[in-house]
């Protein structure tokens, strides 16, 4: 995000990576957004999800809630959050080099995409010891099995356990 805070169009280009990473959002569900996908009173985002998947209605943090005000203030009343130099929605590879362009900047030495941060966001809360059926819906699987990816990797999965299971014997 400091990265992308770089350009010219530096604090849509945080505010997306913030909203994308958060939410667990594919690229084209990100460029889909729209201001009346988001309820400034209550602190919630409804998520429409691509590829069939379910959708839901996320919180908004403080952090979040105040990228969005300040993004729609900066930015000509229009219906999509994201969108160009020419107010049109930012597409999907306009998007998509913008990730790649922010990881660029922040020295990663690997090729960065827009979807890691999807990635990122299943596998941190896959960390927090966050349920595996929670982590699906959050994320708008349809099939557990596209989740389980996250949950198979945890360093803490089986914590706890042995202290259930001295206690049941």
């Amino acid at each position: 995000m400091d990265a992308a805070r770089g350009n010219r169009w530096g604090h849509r280009d945080a505010t997306a990576i913030l909203i994308a990473y958060r939410h667990g959002l594919r690229a084209s569900e990100l460029v889909a957004l729209r201001w009346d996908d988001i309820d400034f009173q209550t602190g919630k985002l409804h998520v429409r999800r691509a590829k069939g998947g379910m959708a839901s209605v996320h919180p908004l943090g403080a952090k979040e809630l105040r990228a969005l005000r300040q993004l729609q203030r900066e930015t000509a009343q229009g219906v999509h959050v994201f969108v160009s130099e020419r107010l049109a929605p930012l597409s999907v590879a306009g998007y998509q080099r913008m990730v790649a362009r922010a990881g660029e900047a922040a020295k990663f030495g690997f090729l960065v995409h827009s979807h890691m941060l999807r990635h990122s966001c299943g596998y941190k809360l896959a960390n927090d010891g966050q349920d595996t059926r929670a982590i699906q819906h959050y994320l708008g699987h349809r099939s557990i099995a596209s989740t389980v990816r996250y949950t198979a990797l945890a360093p803490d999965r089986f914590k706890g356990f042995l202290e259930g299971l001295i206690r049941g014997a």
